[in-house]
């Protein structure tokens, strides 16, 4: 996990419409980064559509959210259209930033060992300076606590 108050890495990746999108193109808002492991499954659906209802909420304190997985643009855009999703997902099919954002870890599953997206969320301030850092964190509850951290 990248340490609090470090400047976040920026990156440029495709969102559901394929369209680039960097870190800096949100300069001067809070950025809620929030790492998922993959598109239709239970909890990041339940994630996901969490952030959606709140959006409204974020977008009143200034924030906008952004989902990142290495699913790719066509499974973003299924996921944002079944789940009317309001706001951008990107594609890291190579793990460039799941990567530089230190959230490809070792995981055990029932004993067995392998890597995985550890669920994670960054708060990123209007500047680019990460404010504020959570790992493992449970997926159903996780948007309203971001919700919390934003002054």
């Amino acid at each position: 996990m990248l340490a609090i108050g470090t400047q976040a890495p920026d990156f440029t990746l495709p969102d559901q419409n394929g369209e680039m999108k960097s870190l800096e193109d949100f300069r001067g808002q809070k950025v809620i980064l929030y790492f998922y492991p993959k598109d239709m499954t239970a909890g990041c659906t339940k994630q996901a559509c969490a952030f959606g209802e709140l959006y409204p909420q974020f977008r009143e304190k200034g924030a906008v959210v952004l989902g990142v997985s290495k699913d790719t643009v066509a499974s973003h855009k299924r996921f944002e259209e079944k789940y009317g999703l309001p706001f951008t997902l990107l594609s890291d099919t190579e793990k460039t930033v799941i990567q530089a954002y230190d959230v490809w870890k070792e995981k055990k599953l029932y004993g067995k060992v392998s890597m995985g997206l550890v669920r994670t969320t960054y708060l990123i301030d209007e500047n680019g300076v990460i404010v504020k850092a959570f790992e493992k964190v449970k997926a159903a509850d996780n948007p309203a606590q971001m919700l919390g951290e934003i002054e």
